[in-house]
């Protein structure tokens, strides 16, 4: 059965940040994720994952500037040492809330620049090694440009490849099922070939980026294939309710209490 992880930047949003936890554990789920905590210490995130028994799945190193439209440095040359000054503040939470696994945004440069991609290998093979140095795995995602314009990585063999050229032990692929429906389809069969490489998984429908179970895909279909090909990490619920989280979680009744109980990494 999947391990669900509420993703807390877009749910129990009716709530300030910092009470959305208790909101999560009190609608069963035993994770969470987010973008990004670092508008808050790290002692209070790693209060609230505590007193609420959560396991912290997932958040992404700093992004750069996002209110002025960063999403990342990692594909931007001139931001290197930036980019080692961010990975340092992401390591700090990282130790305070226990999370596993880190998410390296690309940024926004063109996917077929030459010193676009050598700055994003470069700083994917740091990052890699410097967050395994703490016993954590890197993962990077692909992102349809429909949601992000512009950003560089958008291809999710591309994604593949770069891990598979860079051979890193914890150099991972985040999965999420709502892009690569957009981008490239065939979902079940992206799964099953990149499965061996797959170090976290995210989920919302498609088109809209709703609860699943709401639009094109066959999302229980997927979240079964999942056990089925030995999936043992997370699933991120990185969608926008339609109507207000509590009310849409109809979806979640079904694998409810089996999150109960479940704990680690």
């Amino acid at each position: 059965m999947p391990r669900f992880a509420a993703n807390l930047t877009l749910m129990f949003t009716e709530r300030p940040f910092l009470d959305r936890f208790a909101a999560a554990a009190a609608a069963g789920f035993t994770a969470v994720e987010f973008l990004f905590p670092y508008d808050h210490p790290p002692e209070a995130i790693a209060e609230r994952l505590a007193r609420y028994g959560l396991t912290q799945a997932l958040f992404n190193l700093p992004p750069g500037d996002w209110a002025s439209g960063e999403r990342g440095l990692a594909a931007l040359p001139d931001r290197f040492p930036e980019l080692q000054a961010g990975v340092e503040t992401g390591l700090t939470y990282a130790e305070a809330t226990g999370v596993a696994r880190l998410h390296l945004m690309a940024g926004m440069a063109a996917a077929d620049d030459p010193e676009a991609r050598r700055a994003y290998r470069r700083a994917v093979a740091w990052t890699a090694e410097r967050v395994g140095r703490e016993g954590l795995d890197l993962v990077l995602e692909p992102i349809n440009a429909r949601n992000m314009p512009g950003y560089f990585l958008n291809d999710f063999g591309a994604a593949a490849r770069l891990i598979t050229e860079l051979a890193l032990p914890n150099l991972k692929l985040q999965f999420d099922l709502y892009h690569c429906q957009i981008l490239h389809g065939d979902v079940t069969t992206r799964l099953r070939d990149l499965m061996p490489m797959i170090g976290h998984v995210q989920t919302a429908s498609v088109p809209a980026r709703n609860e699943p179970g709401t639009g094109e895909m066959n999302d229980a279909f997927l979240f079964a294939e999942l056990d089925r090909l030995g999936y043992a990490g997370f699933v991120g619920c990185e969608y926008n309710p339609a109507a207000g989280t509590e009310a849409g979680l109809g979806w979640f009744e079904p694998y409810r209490a089996a999150q109960i109980g479940e704990v680690g990494r």
